[in-house]
């Protein structure tokens, strides 16, 4: 999928959940200038440019992510994989390990981290599955995964495997109810 369909399915999730126009969506929405910036470095960096030229174009577009993170707190470097459909409400503090994964359709809101942690073959970032919620000033880290449709509540730190479709909350997080996301996106 190229960077700019991923981007338009962006914009269509903020359009359906805040209403109004792509044009004031893009105009106004922090988690789209992250994400818009995110898409197109994600692009060059995979892409097959030559190593010169591939620098040479991504200059700038580092220069811009960096005032991107300074305007909104997001940060979200190129190798971090992203499906369509990313939602990021509201202003705030979000960081993305570059290693970590997210699916398409998920909703992250302010103050996540998605960091790496954990020794041996439990050290890495965490792969978050399609359609997840997680709430305000979660933490996920290490090699985990979270599954297809779950909800990670807001304050949780996570750092073990949550099952799909189940709701986890807490520090360390524990599963508190077998209802998925549906009702967050």
């Amino acid at each position: 999928m190229s960077w700019w369909s991923a981007f338009r399915q962006d914009v269509s999730k903020y359009q359906t959940r805040n209403g109004g126009g792509a044009l004031k969506q893009v105009l106004t929405e922090q988690g789209l200038w992250a994400l818009l910036q995110y898409r197109m470095d994600a692009s060059v960096y995979r892409s097959g440019l030559a190593s010169p030229l591939k620098a040479l174009v991504r200059a700038p577009l580092i220069v811009w992510r960096k005032a991107v993170e300074v305007a909104t707190g997001i940060s979200i470097p190129c190798t971090v994989d992203i499906g369509p459909g990313l939602h990021l409400p509201h202003g705030g503090l979000r960081v993305f390990n570059s290693g970590a994964t997210v699916g398409s359709d998920c909703c992250i809101t302010h103050g996540v981290t998605l960091g790496v942690s954990g020794t041996g073959a439990r050290r890495g970032a965490p792969k978050i599955g399609n359609r997840v919620y997680i709430g305000a000033n979660a933490v996920g880290v290490g090699r985990i995964s979270i599954g297809d449709d779950a909800v990670v509540g807001a304050n949780s730190l996570v750092n073990r495997d949550v099952p799909p479709h189940t709701t986890v909350l807490g520090v360390p997080a524990v599963v508190v109810s077998e209802r998925g996301s549906e009702e967050y996106l």
